[in-house]
């Protein structure tokens, strides 16, 4: 029974933490939105890459489901992971209206024109690159920022107390 129970706690948590990360984030206005412009924004999600991230939140849910229960209960592991998979997968379908939401954001924020620009552009060959250069430019730009910081913090300190002597404040 206890386990029944923490099961059923770690579902719930499960489910809760579902309902958080997908959130009500429909817009007042979304009777105002066309069917072209939401076609518009699922298309430019599409292209971007917008939502691939969110497809691993069920599956990091349910590994952190099953690995709560199974430190609780080792001895029935196979049980447990059974009993996770068959319910995660049965949540499955909810990500649809998760995508539908994340979609509203991009009608709230971008007229259908814009979107059907965006979508074209991340459809190019040069869209494609910069999707995938823009991890490695951003690590890149970490890098040179970081050196650029230290030299200025140096020069700065440096500089600081220099003029702090020469006026006999140091």
């Amino acid at each position: 029974m206890k386990m029944l129970n923490q099961f059923s706690m770690a579902v719930r948590y499960l489910a809760l933490a579902i309902m958080v990360l997908s959130g009500s984030v429909m817009s007042a206005n979304a009777q105002d939105v066309t069917p072209e412009h939401l076609q518009a924004a699922r298309t430019a999600m599409a292209a971007t890459g917008a939502t691939d991230r969110l497809d691993k939140l069920l599956p990091e849910l349910a590994s952190f489901t099953k690995t709560s229960l199974i430190a609780n209960r080792p001895d029935i592991e196979s049980e447990i992971s059974a009993i996770v998979d068959e319910v995660a997968i049965s949540l499955a379908p909810r990500r649809g209206p998760l995508e539908t939401e994340v979609a509203a954001i991009y009608t709230s924020k971008f007229s259908q024109q814009e979107l059907e620009v965006i979508a074209e552009f991340f459809s190019s060959e040069a869209g494609n690159k910069f999707l995938t250069q823009t991890p490695l430019i951003f690590r890149e730009i970490d890098q040179v920022a970081a050196v650029w910081r230290q030299g200025v913090a140096r020069d700065l300190g440096e500089q600081v107390r220099e003029k702090l002597t020469a006026a006999g404040l140091q």
